[in-house]
C-alpha cells in the first residue's frame, strides 16, 4: 500500500517524502510544480497535474493502491492570501474537497494534513494550545481552517479519519545536502536572510518594530524540517494503527523575534547582513509559539534538531551549495 503525498515536490512535502523513502514506503506524489521542484523528489511516483481536475485524480487513484495521504498542497503566502482571497479559497479549499471526495470515492480513510498556527490568529495564551481559540486573522489562516473543519464533518459523515498538524515557521535543510528551500518568490524570513548574506539581495526588510514584543519585532517558533517531516509519518503510522482524528500543534516551545534570527544568522555566517525598518504587513500576528506536549506525548514525536543556530546552519549549507536553488544555470 502507498502513501499519497499532495505538494510532495514542494519544501516540506519533498522533506516528508524524503522521510517516507528513508522508511522504505511505497510514495506516490502529487505536484502541479507552481512551487514545487522535481529535483527535490527523492523517491516515490511522481505525477503533475492539479487537485481540483478530476479526471487526474482518477488516473493517480486508479493507478495505484493507496491507503493514506499526507495533504501539503495549498497556496501560502500571506501577503497574497490578503490581496487575492478568492485564489487561496479556490486552491486550498476546493482543492481539498476535490480531494477528499476522490478519497472517499475510492476507499481512503486516512489523511493526514499540513495545517499551521496561523489558524489561531492573534493568540490567547502563550504557549499555543489546541483548544485555545482560533479565529484567523489572513485568509491563507482562514482557508486551513476552513479544510481541517471540512475533514471533521468528512469523518462524521464517512469515518474518514485525519489529523491536522498546525506548525508555523519551518526551517533548515535536509541532512543530506540534496533538498532545501527555494521558493520563487521567497517570502520566508531564514531563506531570505541567507540570500542577503549571500549578496543576492541587498538587505532584509523587517516589517514592523512596534509589536507588543520585547524587541518589538514579531516573535516565531522556529521548526527544523526533517523534525516536521518526522511528525507527519508518525501521524500516518497513529491513523494506520486505528487511531481516532485528532489536531495536533508542532512546534520547540521557544519564540525567536525577527532580529534575533538576524542576529544568529549573522554569527552563523560571518556575514554582514543590512536590515531595514518597513512598515507592518497585514494579517501577522504578534507572538506564534506552539506548545507540542500532546504531540510528543500521543504521536512520540521527539524534535532532535531544536536550537535555531543548527536549524539555520543546515539552511546556510544548502544556500551556499544551492546559491540558485535548483536552477543550477
Amino acid at each position: 500500500m502507498a502513501v499519497l503525498v499532495t505538494g510532495g515536490a514542494g519544501y516540506i512535502g519533498s522533506h516528508a517524502v524524503a522521510a517516507l523513502h528513508e522508511r522504505g514506503e511505497e510514495i506516490v506524489i502529487i505536484d502541479n510544480l507552481q512551487q514545487g521542484h522535481k529535483e527535490a523528489v527523492l523517491g516515490g511516483k511522481l505525477y503533475v497535474g492539479d487537485l481540483r481536475d478530476g479526471d487526474f485524480l482518477d488516473t493517480v487513484f486508479g493507478e495505484n493502491a493507496i491507503d493514506a495521504v499526507i495533504h501539503f498542497a495549498a497556496n501560502s503566502l500571506v501577503g497574497e492570501s490578503m490581496k487575492d482571497p478568492g485564489k487561496y479559497y479556490h486552491n486550498n479549499v476546493y482543492g481539498t474537497l476535490c480531494l477528499l471526495e476522490k478519497m472517499n470515492q475510492y476507499g481512503v480513510k486516512r489523511i493526514v494534513f499540513s495545517s499551521t498556527a496561523a489558524t489561531y490568529g492573534e493568540p490567547e495564551n502563550i504557549p499555543i494550545h489546541e483548544e485555545d481559540r482560533t479565529l484567523p486573522t489572513n485568509t491563507y489562516g482562514e482557508t486551513k481552517l476552513s479544510m481541517e473543519k471540512m475533514m471533521k464533518w468528512f469523518d462524521t459523515a464517512y469515518d474518514m479519519k485525519y489529523v491536522s498538524l498546525r506548525y508555523f515557521n519551518a526551517a533548515g535543510a535536509h541532512a543530506s545536502g540534496r533538498i532545501g528551500e527555494d521558493h520563487n518568490p521567497e517570502t520566508h524570513l531564514v531563506p531570505l536572510v541567507l540570500q542577503t548574506a549571500l549578496g543576492q539581495r541587498s538587505h532584509i526588510s523587517i516589517f514592523g518594530d512596534d509589536y507588543a514584543t520585547e524587541d518589538g519585532t514579531c516573535v516565531r517558533d522556529y521548526i527544523h524540517v526533517s523534525d516536521l517531516a518526522d511528525a507527519h509519518v508518525l501521524a500516518v503510522e497513529r491513523l494506520r494503527k486505528g487511531g481516532d482524528s485528532a489536531i495536533y500543534n508542532l512546534g520547540n516551545g521557544t519564540g525567536f523575534s525577527v532580529k534575533q534570527v538576524i542576529d544568529i544568522a549573522r554569527q552563523v555566517t560571518g556575514r554582514d547582513i543590512p536590515a531595514v525598518m518597513e512598515t507592518r504587513r497585514a494579517g501577522d500576528p504578534a507572538v506564534l509559539v506552539a506548545s507540542s506536549d500532546r504531540a510528543r506525548q500521543e504521536l512520540g514525536w521527539n524534535p532532535s534538531r531544536n536550537k535555531l543556530e543548527d536549524i539555520i546552519g543546515s539552511a546556510w549549507a544548502w544556500h551556499q551549495a544551492n546559491p540558485s536553488g535548483y536552477n543550477k544555470n
